[in-house]
């Protein structure tokens, strides 16, 4: 019966987590597409960029920036506050906040690059082709979800119903909802800098979990992650309220 990686694995793993989607993503470039396919994985897709199209830019790097410190604050400060002081965010009681801003940012960046590459740079561009914004957002989320499988799957994950809800919720909550935010922000990203725009949200995401989250477990742990996945599928269903809104209203000029 398989079991979790040893202890002296879960580095290689680790690695090949961090390296699999930009590799996967160079190969069948490679392969699929030629030298061509390279620019458009990297490169950005068009440099005649005007005042307005800045200006919608710099909105978005903001909101790209801050919808996962701000949203896990948030959440934290509520659970801290009505339920146990165990949620005070990380940063906040921390004796050496410029370390743990700077930890939390330098790692940030490299796990970023190198996964975006991979499913921003690759997969959603093509799965956009052929789905909405929303499910392009899901069916990535679902994929990221489990190619985080290793690193959570412990001794007792099946053997025990609190463990097995935290495997369910690391995989499959808000990591899904983070997704179909960050698709909906590539998709207003035309122009220039969106694989940019997404290593940068994608580090601010692993900045939340280093420096805001605070070290929690058990009933605990899955206390904030279904918070935060409420929180965050809000924040959803806010930005498609608003695009219906400004559809409508489009319409009826």
């Amino acid at each position: 019966m398989a079991s979790p990686a040893a202890e002296e694995d879960k580095q290689a793993i680790g690695l090949g987590l961090l390296l699999g989607p930009s590799m996967a993503a160079f190969i069948l470039t490679a392969v699929l597409e030629g030298r061509e396919g390279f620019r458009g994985l990297l490169l950005p897709r068009s440099i005649n960029i005007n005042l307005r199209q800045i200006e919608d830019s710099t909105c978005y790097y903001a909101i790209a920036l801050l919808i996962a410190p701000l949203s896990s604050v948030v959440t934290l400060i509520m659970l801290s506050t009505f339920v146990s002081e165990a949620y005070t965010p990380k940063l906040f009681t921390s004796t050496n906040k410029p370390f743990l801003v700077l930890t939390g940012i330098g790692v940030g960046l490299i796990i970023a690059t190198f996964e975006e590459i991979g499913w921003s740079g690759y997969v959603v561009p093509r799965l956009l082709q052929t789905h909405s914004e929303f499910y392009t957002g899901v069916i990535t989320g679902v994929i990221w979800g489990l190619w985080h499988f290793p690193p959570f799957w412990e001794v007792d994950t099946f053997s025990s119903q609190i463990p097995l809800l935290l495997l369910f919720g690391r995989l499959f909550t808000w990591i899904i909802a983070y997704r179909v935010i960050m698709v909906w922000i590539y998709s207003r990203m035309k122009r220039s800098g969106a694989l940019m725009m997404m290593i940068l949200m994608h580090t601010s995401l692993v900045f939340c979990m280093i420096a805001i989250e605070p070290l929690l477990q058990g009933s605990d742990l899955l206390m904030y992650i279904l918070s935060w996945t409420v929180v965050l599928w809000l924040v959803v269903w806010l930005g498609v309220s608003c695009c219906k809104s400004d559809c409508s209203h489009v319409k009826g000029q």
